[in-house]
Parts: C-alpha cells; structure tokens; sequence
C-alpha cells in the first residue's frame, strides 16, 4: 500500500476503535437513547451532505426504503443502544474486542440463512476458536472487565450486526445501490428509527461538559460519518479483501485507546481471549490464503495482448453488488460480506 494508503487504513481503525472510548466518556452526559440519536444525527448529516454534493441519488421505491430501514434497524439502532447499554457497566476495552466476534456470529446466521453458504469444517472449526475466545473474554469467573450485564450486552451487539449483515447480503446487495447512497440512506433510516423511540427511553437533560462535547461530535462525525468516507475509499484504492482487514486492528486500538485515554486495566482474558477471537475469525476466513500475494499471470503473445489501460480510465468505489466487507467482516466469500451501507460495527 501507498503512504497515503497505509495513513488512511490507520486512521481508520483509530476512527472506529475510539469510537468506543467516544460512547464511554459520551454516556457521563447523556443516556444511551440520546446519545445514540446524537451520533445517528451527526453521522447522517456528513454522508447526506457528500452524497448531496456529488449528486448521487437516493432510494426512491417504497420497496427499497424498507429494507434499508430494517437494516438500518439491525445494523445500527440496536447495536448502538446495546452498546451505549453495555459500556455503562464495562470498559470501552472489552466492549470493542467483543465486537470482533461479528463475523463469527455472521458466519453461524448465514449458513443457516443463505442457501449459497456452506458450514465448512474450516468454517465449524474457525467458529470454536472464536467461541472459546468469546467466554476467555467475557471470564465468567471474575468481574475485573465489568459486568456480565454489560458484556453481554455487548456482545448482543455483535448478534445485531451479524443479522444486519446477512440481511443486507440477501435483501439488499441485490438491488444495487450505489455504496455511498446506501450507507447515507441507512444511516438517515437509522436517524428517523431513534428519534422515534428515543422518548419512550430513560430520558434526563444532558450535562453538555467539555469532554461530553467532543466525545459525541467525534462519534458522530468522525467514527460515524468520516469513516465511512475512509472505508469506501479504501475498497476502491486497495479491494474489498485488504480493505477489510482494518477489523484486526480495530479490537487493538480500541484496548490501546481504552488504556491511554480512560485507565483502563488490561487483563491477561483480554489479551488472551482477543487472540483466541481474531484467530478463529481468520481461520474460518481462509484470511492469511486470501491476503496471500498471487503469482504474476503469464504475459499474453503481443499478438494477443488487449490494449492498455490508460491512467485516464474512470474508477471509484464498487457498487453494492460488488462484495465489501463489514466491520469485521472477511471479503467474499466469507458470510455477510457485502453489506450495503454502514458496514463498521462501531
């Protein structure tokens, strides 16, 4: 990868691996139903803004908007909230490495959900691993990474983003949408969803301190909003496959970000149970296979040879059709890959 390349995929982990830290220092000021609508609100308003700016049109079948909304429903509303939920009770840390188990949890909904998909013995055994890394993490036997409550909330929502992505890959991938006006469309479903539900929830007036500040303009515009911009850009710079393995780096900057900004403690079940998750994940990813260099194909005789591409030659990001992975999502043909907007589970 270029310089500038490298700089985006790091930043873009740190976007999404702070954004857990965001939602801790976030919830000292508001409740989980307002901080949500909070970031959806932000996030919406940058991608409706380049999506405006660049004149690519919106959804505009009734038929079309129910599925972004259900994804919208499943890939944000209810993570965000179990989240917000669960980092009431436990650190920003455990709450970022225990989203990495989504596509474990991708990967058991869509063998059972998509006809296409197939539980491999790569795929059972990949989903051990993970499964025994989840309970190292979680430490049943101890409450040194906060509650159980809170933990499994958590990893309720790494459940949640796992059916938005199966969702989005049998519903959604189909029609077409353009990459940026599906995420954009997901994301104002998302708005228009919490702000619906959001005064049925805990409500109390939100204490707008200096850190409390930050925190929810950095969640929303930039772990919610900018990084999506990143992520698309990365899938057209460097593929699907490659792009998608910022989700390894995320759990690490989220503990690292925890550590550094919040005090948190790292435990040896954190570290250890991290692993454990990542590895699983990448086994049953055949993921080292896939970012594995490929042999140079043979030159065709001059004869035979197709002209050359020039610099000129128009390119951007894939359509919704063409795989993209989530956030921690593995490129085709892993499971739940091409979900259609707002694929980072942050």
């Amino acid at each position: 990868m270029k310089n500038a390349t490298v700089g985006r995929f790091l930043l873009l982990a740190f976007l999404w691996g702070g954004s857990f830290t965001f939602i801790k220092v976030s919830l000292d000021g508001l409740t989980p139903g307002q901080l949500v609508l909070s970031r959806l609100v932000l996030g919406a308003a940058v991608l409706l803004a380049i999506v405006a700016f660049r004149r690519i049109g919106l959804p505009r079948s009734a038929r079309v908007w129910g599925h972004v909304a259900a994804a919208a429903l499943f890939g944000n509303v209810i993570p965000f909230l179990l989240l917000s939920y669960g980092e009431q009770t436990t650190g920003a840390g455990i709450a970022g490495v225990l989203i990495g188990a989504t596509p474990l949890l991708t990967l058991t909904i869509a063998a059972a959900a998509l006809p296409t998909e197939r539980a491999t013995r790569r795929k059972v055994l990949g989903l051990i691993i993970g499964f025994v890394g989840v309970v190292l993490l979680i430490g049943p036997w101890t409450d040194a990474l906060g509650s159980l409550g809170g933990q499994l909330a958590c990893l309720g929502a790494a459940l949640s983003y796992a059916c938005g992505f199966v969702y989005v890959r049998k519903y959604l991938s189909p029609l077409g949408l353009a990459p940026m006006a599906a995420a954009a469309s997901q994301l104002l479903a998302a708005t228009v969803l919490q702000a619906v539900v959001t005064p049925f929830l805990t409500w109390r007036t939100p204490e707008f301190t200096l850190e409390v500040t930050f925190s929810i303009v950095a969640l929303g515009l930039f772990s919610t909003g900018l990084a999506y911009v990143l992520y698309f850009r990365l899938i057209g710079d460097v593929g699907a496959t490659t792009a998608s393995a910022v989700n390894y780096v995320v759990p690490v900057a989220s503990v690292l970000i925890g550590v550094v900004a919040l005090g948190e403690s790292v435990t040896w079940n954190l570290l250890v149970g991290g692993l454990v998750v990542l590895a699983g994940v990448a086994y049953a990813e055949n993921r080292l296979r896939q970012l594995r260099p490929k042999d140079p194909a043979p030159a065709d005789p001059p004869a035979r040879s197709a002209p050359e591409t020039t610099a000129d030659t128009p390119s951007g990001p894939p359509t919704a059709t063409t795989p993209e992975p989530g956030a921690a999502e593995g490129a085709e043909p892993a499971a739940g890959s091409r979900p259609g907007g707002t694929e980072g589970p942050r």
